[in-house]
């Protein structure tokens, strides 16, 4: 209970019980009660919950922090999925220099099986993941871990795979890297990483 209505209680306990000996109230005192009542009364009702005007409020703030907030978190999934492809990229190719030195410099002259054949540089061949950007025109494509090998490097080459080149007379022989022509969120061309 607040102060104030805990005054307004001791004065209306006042005016109704009048100390012995005093004169009765009078029109005044009767005056007084009825308007310290009525406050009493507006006090209560204005305790009674929020306004139809103010819930609406609140949920059109509600709503336009969630417009904004929705696409942000989806952006913030396809970078996630790109920075796994760049990881698994870059563990490819630790794996794949791991190699090297241990065969004497000698890529793989496969389709890099030899890298997780008895899970000695790599486990299992990871996961390619290119997510679609509108932004910068990507379509994207669908995870996969298979790896096409080629003669020769191809910047037109758009299959969304890991891309090897396996051939020990090309110039980017042991050249890895994802088959996408396409620009990431940062705008660099996937097959140029």
């Amino acid at each position: 209970m607040s102060a104030i209505t805990l005054h307004l209680t001791l004065i209306i306990a006042n005016l109704e019980a009048p100390v012995k000996g005093s004169p009765s109230p009078s029109g005044d005192c009767s005056l007084m009660r009825g308007v310290i009542k009525m406050m009493k009364h507006s006090h209560r009702s204005g305790e009674r919950g929020f306004t139809l005007i103010e819930l609406m409020i609140v949920v059109a703030i509600i709503g336009i922090l969630a417009a904004i907030a929705i696409p942000k978190f989806a952006d913030l999934v396809k970078k996630a999925q790109e920075g796994k492809t760049r990881g698994n990229m870059s563990s490819v190719r630790s794996a794949l220099s791991i190699y090297y030195g241990d065969s004497d410099g000698i890529n793989p002259l496969d389709d890099m099986s030899v890298l997780s054949a008895g899970q000695k540089y790599l486990k299992q061949m990871p996961e390619v993941m290119v997510p679609p950007f509108t932004s910068v025109n990507n379509p994207g494509h669908g995870n996969n871990s298979t790896v096409a090998v080629g003669t020769e490097f191809s910047s037109t080459t758009d299959s969304g795979q890991w891309q090897y080149i396996n051939e020990n007379t090309a110039v980017n022989w042991g050249h890895f890297y994802v088959g996408c022509n396409h620009n990431d969120s940062k705008s660099v061309i996937w097959n140029n990483r």
